[in-house]
């Protein structure tokens, strides 16, 4: 997949976080109280600061913490729709950039991410 960096994908972002996630930016030196929120289920996600993702810097059109990126960030433009079918997010103009082999592979990683955040949330209530 190419990147245009046009910063779509950090709009109004609700990235889910695993433990892992949070782990490993805490670890690079990012407080999680700055990039963390809880939703009413339990759910671990990005907050968001003007509009974007708070790693994401808006003049530069880059995340601030690339190297240390979520996993769904690493996964995205593949997301899982509503069927629970992976899928290339339609929001994003780089998507038909996506091979029927990468959209499968990640589509994979996907699917188990979401199973082990779906845990995770769920030992939180």
């Amino acid at each position: 997949m190419r990147c245009s960096h046009c910063g779509i994908c950090c709009e109004e972002t609700q990235m889910l976080l695993s433990k892992e996630d949070v782990r490993l930016l805490v670890k690079a030196g990012y407080s999680s109280e700055r990039f963390v929120r809880y939703d009413r289920h339990g759910y671990a996600m990005l907050r968001n600061r003007g509009g974007h993702c708070v790693f994401y810097d808006v003049e530069r059109r880059r995340c601030k913490a690339y190297k240390f990126r979520p996993l769904g960030c690493r996964l995205y433009p593949v997301v899982y729709s509503e069927e629970n079918v992976a899928v290339v997010d339609e929001l994003c103009p780089m998507g038909r950039t996506v091979s029927k082999v990468e959209l499968g592979r990640k589509g994979e990683k996907v699917g188990e991410l979401l199973r082990r955040i779906e845990l995770e949330a769920a030992s939180r209530k």
